[in-house]
């Protein structure tokens, strides 16, 4: 069936922009109401979600004419309705019972005539096809109906979860009674994309959503994955217009760098070495030990197979045709056995102490990055206030519900910003508290919770009712709540006090928070998000700066109920001498870092920043528990779909 788009002219609902389709959205969230567009002609399309067929009531057969011969065929219409197939079937009818008469005559047996009968084509009884089919534009689905004797479809065509439709017909009040409040009566299908049934994974009702994950490519189909998709576009947007109007200059960092951005990261390494390495285990172009080159095979390959194109072109003996058939097959098949012997070899390993990676792609080691903030603060030194929004690479091969090798983050960074400064008032002794970065993280955050449940009040009803029935409250109170600030010191001491909880990690000074003591703190002490700063300097990145006190250093973290760490943050050394000297305690390439250390030679700033885990601001927002089902396409550790 082809797929045509008419031009569909006179209707009010405004297309989608570079189609004549109307999105779901505009007809099912129409904000005069659904029942202001009956009457309405639309193109629609989507994919179906349920279906049902109505049988109707079979048509009752036509009068018998008499037998003459004039009498055979319909009168010509001479009016413009169109006709259908089974139209025409129906009128051809009396022709074909002539035919029978003539040549059964009354003297032939009931036999021949019954046969005669049974060889007149009749047509399928009608049916009426009920779909509801989604775009994904919105969580509901649009009601079709289809007249199989107005649009001739079948049943196996078309009723199949997954098929695909674009259709036109006219908008009109639901013929039964059921949640729609609008339907579409089918004048013409435009697309018909249809599935097998037996191979699509979503033939089945309700698949988890762990399964979900073997089929990235297909799971947006599904209600929850579609709203998951749709509340993070809308964070996506937020997390921009909320930079953007502070007067934050978006900048694109690099993804490979030569640095590590923390100075104990795990990371993935780039290199073209791999390749080359393999090469000179064995010799150049042979596969195997028995010496056989696959590049020569290839060659043989093109070469049997144009001799037996020219042998087939001519008139050459059958058994010249055969014999070069069957050495093209043998030689397919040589082929095939190098193949498979090339996957099965393990992959080796590139070892960085054997390796000379002058030859390499960029004449140097290099990695997918771990965090943007170092190239980020290049340009807030010159920009002022700038942020990066972008993929992050870490190569931890832990199993973790939070955390995965390939995670979307937000980065912000700004000149002339401290993570906190202290203001004493005239004639008292408290202390008015004003801090750069925890004050901007702390209104990132707020902004993300109420432009979510502002602009996708749809998708939150639906991850509401299906997912976590608290989730639209706890964002709600999280956007309007004031948050804790307490520093590392004083978290200790709190965990230390808790009798009615026995924690795995035993907890003394310079340890790290694990995510049961974060999450005891948000979830169980404050109840609401808390910021903790001042960390020991051994946790944290070489380039935060230094506390007075030798032993911290100006880093902070924001705990949230429920998911824990959402966003980190710092201000950063602008020192010259205590960056060097922290490079050197972390056992670090100096001349890796020595773009870095010329911000601090050539007019250096104070500075500070922050990254927000946009992916854990989502699985916050949805209600979920796991990122993997957050991030269109995951990667973890040993596995990679697509």
């Amino acid at each position: 069936m082809e797929s045509q788009e008419p031009q569909v002219k006179n209707y009010p609902l405004m297309p989608l922009m570079y189609t004549n389709r109307v999105a779901l959205k505009i007809i099912l969230e129409s904000g005069d109401g659904e029942t202001g567009l009956v009457g309405t002609t639309v193109v629609v399309g989507g994919w179906v979600k349920s279906s049902k067929e109505l049988k109707k009531e079979p048509l009752p057969p036509p009068q018998s004419p008499p037998p003459a011969a004039a009498d055979a065929f319909p009168a010509a219409s001479h009016g413009t309705k169109d006709v259908t197939c089974v139209e025409i079937l129906q009128s051809r009818i009396p022709f074909f019972r002539t035919i029978i008469r003539v040549l059964g005559g009354s003297a032939s047996s009931p036999a021949v005539r019954q046969k005669l009968e049974s060889l007149i084509p009749k047509p399928p009884p009608p049916s009426i096809f009920l779909l509801d089919i989604n775009d994904g534009s919105c969580v509901s689905s649009l009601r079709v109906v289809i007249d199989s004797a107005i649009v001739p479809v079948s049943a196996g065509q078309i009723l199949p979860t997954g098929t695909c439709i674009l259709a036109q017909g006219v908008l009109g009040n639901p013929s039964a009674l059921g949640k729609q409040t609008i339907e579409l009566t089918v004048e013409k299908i435009l697309h018909v994309g249809t599935v097998e049934q037996d191979k699509y994974p979503l033939s089945r009702k309700r698949l988890p959503l762990d399964s979900l994950r073997d089929y990235p490519h297909i799971r947006p189909r599904t209600t929850t994955v579609a709203s998951v998709a749709r509340i993070r576009n809308t964070l996506d947007f937020a997390s921009h217009t909320f930079f953007q109007n502070r007067g934050f200059l978006h900048v694109q960092v690099p993804i490979m760098t030569t640095t590590d951005p923390e100075g104990f990261s795990e990371k993935f390494q780039v290199t073209t070495l791999l390749g080359e390495t393999s090469k000179k285990e064995s010799p150049i172009g042979v596969s195997d030990a028995d010496g056989v080159n696959p590049e020569t095979v290839k060659a043989a390959i093109q070469e049997k197979s144009s001799l037996v194109e020219q042998l087939k072109r001519s008139d050459s003996n059958r058994e010249a045709l055969a014999a070069a058939v069957q050495d093209l097959k043998k030689t397919n098949e040589l082929a095939q056995q190098i193949e498979t012997r090339e996957k099965s070899k393990p992959v080796t390993a590139v070892k960085p102490d054997l390796v000379n990676f002058n030859a390499d792609f960029f004449g140097r080691q290099i990695y997918l990055t771990v965090s943007g903030r170092l190239h980020l603060e290049s340009y807030a030194c010159a920009l002022g206030h700038v942020y990066s929004f972008g993929p992050r690479f870490r190569a931890d091969k832990t199993v973790s519900a939070k955390h995965v090798a390939e995670m979307w983050t937000v980065e912000a960074e700004m000149a002339f910003a401290e993570l906190e400064l202290f203001f004493k008032s005239l004639g008292s002794s408290s202390y008015s508290v004003f801090a750069d970065a925890m004050k901007c993280a702390e209104d990132c955050f707020k902004f993300l919770c109420r432009w979510i449940l502002d602009n996708c009040s749809e998708d939150m009803k639906f991850v509401s009712k299906r997912i976590d029935k608290t989730v639209a409250h706890r964002l709600e109170y999280m956007a309007s709540s004031s948050y804790d600030r307490i520093s590392y010191r004083e978290a200790v001491e709190i965990l230390r006090k808790v009798t009615d909880k026995a924690f795995e990690t035993q907890l003394q000074w310079g340890v790290p928070l694990t995510d049961e003591h974060l999450s005891y703190l948000a979830d169980d002490h404050y109840r609401r998000p808390v910021i903790i700063y001042d960390y020991p300097k051994a946790g944290k990145p070489f380039y935060v700066r230094l506390n007075d006190d030798g032993k911290t250093v100006a880093a902070f973290e924001m705990v949230v109920p429920k998911i824990g760490t959402v966003i980190i943050g710092s201000q950063n050394e602008e020192r010259f001498d205590m960056l060097n000297a922290r490079i050197k305690e972390f056992d670090l390439s100096k001349d890796q870092y020595e773009w870095y250390l010329d911000l601090r030679r050539h007019g250096t700033v104070k500075h500070s920043g922050l990254s927000l885990g946009f992916d854990l601001m989502v699985l916050l927002a949805t209600g979920l528990t796991d990122v993997r089902d957050v991030i269109p396409f995951t990667r973890t550790h040993g596995k990679a779909n697509n």
